[in-house]
């Protein structure tokens, strides 16, 4: 059988601009797949993607769901869109309220959006009821981006009598997209869920980007340096986990070395 790679990114071009990030979003899944695993992709909805011209549609059977944060409810809609020339699909977790707005993170003005943290707690559960519902088990799941940092937490505490998520190893690329603004006081209380307790929250207790980080790193089980010049406290946080870690690895080569990290991780 083969294997099963869940990609869980912020950006991936052509739906959002170039950079280092949303080009690897792009090619590392495709890579995978040409390797011989199943792969899955996902992204948010911002608003700033084009849904004409990229073609994206509703998956009706997948949304409908309501997930609730912060006692609020706040329905699910599951949009798909293919990229032809690497025989893949991209399905992307939208809501009016988070993701109808015509930014991604910060707004015209470069502010950082006040509900950026339930933003990512939206995306990050979204990704995993999808998963759940397309009853897809991944061998890895990777996620790329601040927006993916509760990731780990839900699959590790909320998720982790599931069948689908039992097996799962979970790597996270660190880059250096520090948000300087503080996503909320109120951050713990947001992630909470069955499943997690107020002691698996203790990390993210000041709200914080740099909580985040920490919180992902804690649930992980291997870390990969999306950087080359990854930011010092980033590489201290990654070697004081004793996860195991990928250095930096240039764009010729990455795929083939992730690859292989995926299947050294599997084998533990």
């Amino acid at each position: 059988m083969k294997k099963r790679v869940l990609f869980v990114n912020q950006e991936i071009m052509p739906y959002l601009p170039e950079t280092h990030r949303s080009k690897i979003g792009r090619y590392l899944p495709q890579g995978i797949q040409e390797k011989g695993k199943e792969i899955r992709t996902f992204m948010p909805r911002f608003g700033n993607i084009n849904e004409r011209r990229n073609q994206l549609h509703e998956v009706i059977r997948l949304s409908g769901m309501n997930l609730i944060i912060d006692d609020h409810d706040h329905p699910l809609i599951i949009k798909v869109a293919s990229i032809q020339q690497a025989r893949m699909q991209v399905y992307f977790i939208d809501n009016d309220e988070y993701f109808e707005r015509k930014y991604t993170t910060i707004d015209k003005n470069g502010k950082f959006f006040e509900d950026n943290d339930e933003r990512a707690v939206f995306f990050s559960r979204g990704v995993l009821e999808t998963v759940k519902k397309l009853g897809w088990s991944p061998d890895i799941v990777h996620c790329h981006g601040w927006m993916s940092a509760l990731v780990p937490i839900y699959i590790k505490k909320a998720f982790r009598d599931n069948p689908i998520f039992s097996d799962t190893k979970i790597v996270v690329s660190l880059y250096n997209d520090e948000v300087a603004d503080k996503l909320n006081d109120n951050l713990p209380q947001k992630i909470k869920m069955d499943g997690i307790h107020d002691e698996d929250l203790e990390v993210y207790r000041n709200g914080n980007y740099l909580d985040l980080i920490k919180g992902a790193l804690e649930y992980s089980d291997a870390i990969i340096y999306g950087n080359e010049d990854l930011e010092e406290a980033y590489i201290k946080l990654a070697e004081e986990s004793g996860k195991p870690i990928l250095k930096y690895q240039p764009e010729e080569t990455y795929i083939d070395v992730y690859n292989d990290f995926y299947d050294n991780l599997m084998k533990e």
